[in-house]
């Protein structure tokens, strides 16, 4: 009883490995190709790729899913199921119709809450106090399939889309390796899911990361925990970019033009996370309340701590920090 694995991101590896690991026989591992990365735009492998071949597994690397030299080896190596998990490109009936048991995705949300391309990042610009991961049977549709497994996981205060996609990457490996054998011995029956409680969610762009100082504090804050690792919140200092990789809201107000940075006094920086307040060293106004960033980083220059970037911007208290849409 054979296995296809699809995946391409570090989101994808866990699972990868846990079936591996569990004994399952993977005939194949398909990743997306190689893309140009780095300054030098050198070709770089997925980080499924090279966990497959560090297992031995063979990494099929079609252009895409509808070529057809790929869909007539898939149907050579006849396999029971495919398991995906963030291949990076829809898979059409054609792909879909190969495995004798389906193809089941690893989705990193409640679903239907949630479907598209940007779930992590969504559920913390929403404010969710909870996400998860879903077992879908998958269809033609966008992660509209019926459902074979769900579990949740609280969204911590300080979870970015980094930490949080680590997090649900090792719930995921659990999940699909609990939810699988159960699939292919008949055990589990697919539930449809609510249409009508399915919410979407767009693919990241760049332009997305940019910080508008007109919105409220809590709004800035989930945007700089939903954009790191990308796009990164960024706003405009001087006419240079300035990313803002770690912040926290307040719920008061000391300068009347948003965007303005103003000293952090005591009582405020007493109210900051106990290990944040090290960190701080000024703040900015917002449209409602203050934003307190705690790491931050130039263009072209490595991430500080607030505290080591006003040692080198001292005359920072005071400046205004432009919106990047609006300049």
């Amino acid at each position: 009883m054979s296995i296809v694995f699809l995946g391409t991101p570090a989101f994808a590896v866990p699972s990868l490995e846990r079936l591996a690991r569990d004994g399952h026989q993977i005939a194949a591992v398909v990743t997306q190709p190689d893309r140009p990365a780095g300054r030098k735009r050198q070709p770089r492998s997925s980080p499924v790729k090279i966990a497959a071949q560090g297992l031995g597994l063979p990494v099929p690397q079609p252009a895409n899913l509808r070529d057809t030299d790929f869909i007539a080896n898939m149907r050579r190596l006849s396999p029971q199921v495919m398991v995906v998990a963030a291949y990076g490109e829809i898979l059409r009936q054609s792909v879909l119709d190969i495995p004798a048991r389906g193809v089941l995705n690893i989705h990193p949300s409640l679903l239907p809450r949630w479907r598209g391309a940007s779930p992590i990042p969504a559920a913390i610009l929403a404010g969710d106090e909870r996400t998860g991961i879903s077992i879908m049977l998958m269809d033609a549709g966008m992660d509209s399939g019926p459902l074979l497994a769900q579990t949740d996981v609280p969204i911590a205060d300080e979870d970015t889309t980094l930490s949080l996609t680590d997090t649900l990457a090792r719930e995921g490996a659990d999940l699909i390796a609990r939810t699988l054998p159960r699939w292919l011995s008949a055990e589990l029956a697919p539930k449809p899911q609510d249409e009508e409680l399915a919410t979407y969610c767009p693919l990241l762009r760049k332009g997305d990361g940019a910080i508008d100082w007109a919105l409220p504090a809590v709004d800035i804050w989930r945007r700089v925990r939903a954009y790191n690792p990308w796009p990164g919140a960024f706003t405009l200092l001087d006419g240079e970019l300035l990313y803002i990789w770690r912040a926290w809201p307040l719920d008061d107000r000391l300068a009347t033009t948003s965007g303005t940075v103003t000293e952090l006094p005591n009582e405020l920086r007493a109210r900051l996370p106990d290990g944040s307040r090290g960190e701080a060293a000024f703040t900015v106004q917002t449209a409602g309340g203050l934003l307190v960033p705690l790491e931050v980083q130039r263009s072209g220059r490595r991430a500080l701590s607030a505290v080591e970037f006003t040692r080198g911007m001292r005359r920072i208290i005071g400046r205004r920090l432009e919106s990047p849409a609006a300049v």
